[in-house]
């Protein structure tokens, strides 16, 4: 009898395991879940899902859009680059694409007690006071991923 329990138990760590690989693999294949388009929204303010298909080359990884039309407002339009530039930065940190290596006001080393998520993005900082400038921000994105402070802290990951 116990024997039989055994086996029972054996298998269902097995098929606990198998779907935890699997669930995981999923993730790393689709890193646009949970990915908006930051150009638009539904008509009642709601995010709209990205599509892998209408992306644009930028600062040499790829930004995400929910359709052709601002796939090209985004890529013909220097003013619309530069208004919502600290939000693909956001993107291409969300997606991976982009890793944190500094902090993004000093450019000194990351102390990991300062972690805080900035609209769903981990985020660290090299002391509480540079902290503190995120988390008293009304806009903590268009702060933390302005285009000084990407490329102080941030490095976009090479394609292979």
């Amino acid at each position: 009898m116990s024997r039989k329990i055994l086996v029972a138990a054996s298998l269902c760590v097995a098929v606990l395991v198998t779907a935890s690989v699997t669930d995981a693999a999923k993730e790393k294949k689709n890193p646009l879940k949970g990915v908006n388009c930051f150009l638009k929204k539904t008509k009642d303010g709601k995010p709209i899902a990205v599509k892998k298909a209408c992306a644009v080359a930028y600062k040499g990884a790829t930004v995400y859009f929910c359709c052709g039309g601002c796939k090209n407002k985004f890529s013909k339009d220097a003013k619309c680059r530069e208004a919502n530039a600290h939000k693909a930065n956001h993107q291409l940190a969300a997606t991976g694409q982009a890793k944190l290596t500094k902090c993004v006001f000093s450019g000194k080393k990351l102390d990991t007690t300062t972690k805080i998520k900035v609209n769903g993005v981990a985020i660290c900082f090299c002391c509480n006071m540079c902290k503190g400038k995120v988390l008293k921000a009304k806009d903590k994105v268009a702060l933390a991923f302005s285009d000084k402070a990407f490329a102080k802290g941030y490095v976009v990951a090479k394609k292979k």
